[in-house]
């Protein structure tokens, strides 16, 4: 009687309740209780709707690593000189690379708004270095976010490349942001963030 219950109210909840504890059973901080409150006002500032994301819920359990974390990201996200496809596009690379669903998800409405297509993505779910799709500065970006994620140290000759197309304050920010992402997406599957809950 007592498993019929709990399966019951189980089936009952709705879709979008928030999960208590991720995929590999670390508990998730719930927004009634995440703080301190001008970090999670930070956090919440760069989110779309001001709401928390599962990652910020998880990120929170340690709030000295959540603020670092978020003054990092926000600086990638809204302080670099990098346009916004130059920085979208490794993401999703790293994101087909890593398996990580919810790197995937959380970016693919940010590449569009950055001016990627539906071809571009179809082309990164394959890592496919298309030039009819993409141009130079463009390739170059998966080139790197490929080579840096899969074998770590790029070739010279992709560097060379990278200081030939781009400013070398966008070269740093471009090595960076590919760097800061493959932080996320291990981060992600190591600690089993889910994927956000639709309304």
């Amino acid at each position: 009687m007592t498993t019929f219950l709990i399966v019951a109210a189980l089936l009952s909840a709705p879709a979008s309740a928030a999960k208590a504890v991720s995929k590999t059973g670390i508990p998730y901080v719930a927004d009634e209780k995440a703080g301190p409150a001008d970090l999670v006002d930070a956090i919440r500032a760069r989110r779309p709707g001001h709401k928390l994301w599962n990652l910020d819920r998880m990120l929170l359990n340690s709030p000295g690593f959540a603020k670092g974390w978020n003054t990092m990201f926000g600086a990638i996200r809204g302080q670099l000189s990098l346009p916004g496809m130059l920085r979208e596009i490794p993401i999703m690379a790293i994101a087909v690379i890593t398996k990580a669903e919810y790197e995937w998800v959380a970016h693919e409405p940010e590449f569009l708004k950055a001016g990627g297509t539906q071809a571009q993505l179809a082309a990164l779910k394959e890592l496919k270095e298309d030039p009819k799709l993409f141009d130079p500065k463009e390739l170059l970006a998966l080139r790197l976010a490929v080579e840096m994620t899969q074998e770590v140290q790029p070739r010279q000759a992709t560097i060379d490349q990278a200081r030939s197309l781009l400013p070398d304050a966008q070269v740093v920010e471009l090595i960076g942001t590919i760097a800061g992402y493959n932080m996320v997406s291990r981060f992600l599957l190591a600690t089993g963030v889910d994927l956000e809950a639709t309304p």
